[in-house]
């Protein structure tokens, strides 16, 4: 099998319309996407087993191996992960040329046990990435898994939370998916920091009720749509929610909502609260926050954090007496920006830092020491 998964990688990328010409035969153990040693964690698309699909930024890949070497096979087109051998510094890949579908990862090492941990470092919208196993030295095995951490955090979010523009140190650059990444978030650093494992379900641009730059009424794909798919921009498949219950949920959003000088408090409000039902309705026994975001301006982050106030206040009253509230301080360029204005490297850090000890507080969790 681990022969014709290799000879079919052409073929496949042929049939998914991506043109590439013969590359030499990758040689090794090959790993399918399915062995019961990979553990994922995220929202991943098991339709076809040996060909996981997902697009959600922070998804990632973990597994023990054996050998001196360590290959992975995606789509090509896929584009960035980052990657951390043995929990050492992460480093990052790339698959964004069509002939690209096997990538190496390591090579001279030690001889024996090696972990290896894969986060998709950006938002896979337009490049539909697949992950397709793995290429080891002959005679060498993929090993048994070790345990995920039993804590949980789920990140809803946009931009900030996706980590846009956060690689770039220049304010005025515009999108790129080269300076995104997740793996730099606020989210990615407070779940490391408090030993956890994550979930983020963000997208930039998106809002609660309206979406960055729509029109005043709202728009069709906010993310109380986007919430219910395993793939965002993909209502065809839902997700199973049974197969993901977080101890902790940060809601990020408002941003989009109130851009562009455009905005109606008053459908935020109300399409806030129906989302706030909707995330408790799923994750029943979860601690929610409900966070403002550093971005914003000091009127309209006023009106949001009004607004949230409200919210959280309704709960309680109504009985729901773990939804919280959290607010980041405002950026104010001390720190520098990343592109379009984003939280910086610095910045996001900064925000980690706030958020970490809160979680910490709710839970119990104790924070790792230098993290």
């Amino acid at each position: 099998m681990k022969f014709k998964l290799l000879a079919t990688i052409l073929a496949i990328a042929l049939a998914t319309g991506i043109k590439a010409g013969p590359t030499i035969p990758v040689s090794g153990h090959v790993i399918n996407a399915d062995d019961p040693g990979i553990q994922y964690v995220g929202r991943v698309d098991f339709t076809n087993p040996q060909r996981p699909a997902f697009n959600f930024p922070g998804t990632e890949i973990r597994a023990n191996f054996e050998g001196t070497s360590l290959k992975m096979i995606a789509r090509p087109m896929s584009g960035y992960f980052m990657v951390s051998i043995d929990s050492c510094e992460a480093f990052k890949v790339s698959l964004n040329c069509p002939a690209d579908s096997v990538v190496t990862l390591a090579t001279a090492l030690r001889d024996g046990r090696h972990s290896v941990r894969i986060a998709y470092a950006m938002e896979g919208l337009d490049t539909h990435p697949e992950f397709w196993g793995f290429v080891l030295d002959n005679e060498c095995d993929i090993l048994r898994p070790t345990a995920l951490p039993d804590r949980r955090i789920e990140f809803i979010g946009n931009s900030i939370t996706c980590a846009y523009g956060v690689e770039s140190t220049e304010k005025t650059a515009p999108f790129e998916y080269a300076t995104e990444n997740h793996f730099y978030s606020y989210a990615t650093r407070v779940s490391d920091a408090l030993s956890a494992i994550h979930t983020s379900i963000s997208r930039s641009g998106i809002g609660v009720y309206r979406n960055y730059g729509d029109a005043r009424t709202g728009s069709r794909d906010c993310m109380p749509q986007e919430f219910r798919n395993t793939l965002f921009a993909d209502s065809t498949r839902h997700w199973d929610y049974s197969r993901w219950q977080p101890d902790v949920v940060c809601i990020n959003l408002g941003t989009n909502d109130f851009s562009t000088d455009n905005y109606d408090a008053s459908l935020y409000e109300q399409a806030y609260r129906k989302f706030l039902a909707q995330v408790r309705g799923v994750y029943p026994k979860a601690k929610i926050i409900i966070l403002s975001g550093p971005m914003l301006g000091e009127k309209e982050n006023s009106i949001e954090k009004a607004v949230l106030d409200k919210l959280q206040k309704e709960s309680r009253k109504h009985g729901d007496k773990n939804v919280y509230r959290f607010d980041f301080t405002p950026q104010t360029g001390d720190l520098g920006y990343g592109a379009s204005y984003h939280p910086s490297y610095r910045q996001q850090q900064k925000i980690a830092d706030e958020l970490t000890p809160f979680i910490s507080s709710l839970t119990g969790w104790q924070q790792n020491v230098g993290k």
